[in-house]
């Protein structure tokens, strides 16, 4: 029996992933685009209300911004549905809570990076992170997006960032340097740096560095086209289609996690 196609909803339609995640919907046969809409109030060029559009949705793909996608799962658990999937980074301590909460109504993928292969960097990090002694070598975060971007270190530099803290052991927190700024002093044993670059149109470029005295690991990945992007974000949809309540991440959509 063929099953009929997703109904897909998309959120920020106007924004350069929901323009992107659009055509990417209706190119796969297995999708069907079922409405888009933008910021309240804004009309033409095919949009419809919030409201409107979750009416006729099986899943929602959301790549806004942190309060947007808060607010949003907020409203789709409180009619029960439809599934969401959230690319949105630089959510703060309430949002995160906030959408926690709507997953045990509906079924959430959150991820900082739809990108298949930037998860398989994330679990060769912390691998490297496991294996190698933090007294030994230190862990430095580099990331580059294009000038619109609006939250910095990246969710997916944060990904990282909990990557080497996971195999090492630790809270990231307790052990991140975001900041280097005048006179920092001797760099402590176990600290995890981040550096940030803005700048023209770089889609994403990642890299995770041991250095040790004699000795660099350089662990790394660039994004070339946000086509990839759309395409984990189709894959995360056509997963959590009909799933149970929870928040997932890509990590459950591609299997390397038990509970997938």
């Amino acid at each position: 029996m063929v099953q009929p196609p997703i109904r897909i909803v998309i959120a920020g339609a106007l924004g350069r992933m929901g323009r992107q995640m659009a055509e990417a919907v209706q190119t796969d046969p297995r999708l069907a685009l079922a409405a888009r809409f933008h910021r309240p109030g804004t009309v033409g060029d095919g949009l419809v209300s919030r409201d409107e559009a979750l009416a006729t949705a099986d899943v929602v793909i959301d790549f806004t911004t942190p309060a947007a996608s808060a607010g949003l799962a907020r409203v789709c658990a409180n009619r029960g549905g439809p599934a969401l999937v959230i690319g949105s980074t630089g959510f703060d301590t309430a949002e995160l809570a906030g959408i926690a909460d709507a997953a045990k109504t509906i079924p959430v993928v959150r991820s900082g990076s739809f990108s298949l292969g930037l998860n398989m960097l994330i679990g060769l990090v912390e691998q490297a992170a496991r294996a190698l002694d933090a007294d030994d070598w230190d862990a430095e975060i580099f990331e580059a997006h294009h000038r619109h971007k609006i939250d910095a270190p990246s969710g997916t530099a944060l990904m990282l960032g909990q990557a080497v803290a996971g195999g090492r052991g630790v809270a990231l927190d307790a052990v991140a340097r975001r900041v280097r700024d005048g006179v920092t002093g001797v760099r402590p044993p176990g600290e995890i740096g981040f550096a940030v670059v803005r700048g023209g149109s770089i889609v994403g470029e990642h890299s995770v560095s041991f250095c040790a005295d004699g000795e660099l690991v350089t662990l790394s990945h660039a994004a070339g086209d946000r086509i990839m992007f759309a395409r984990g974000a189709i894959a995360a949809a056509l997963w959590v289609a009909g799933r149970s309540p929870g928040q997932y991440d890509m990590r459950d959509v591609l299997g390397l996690n038990a509970r997938a």
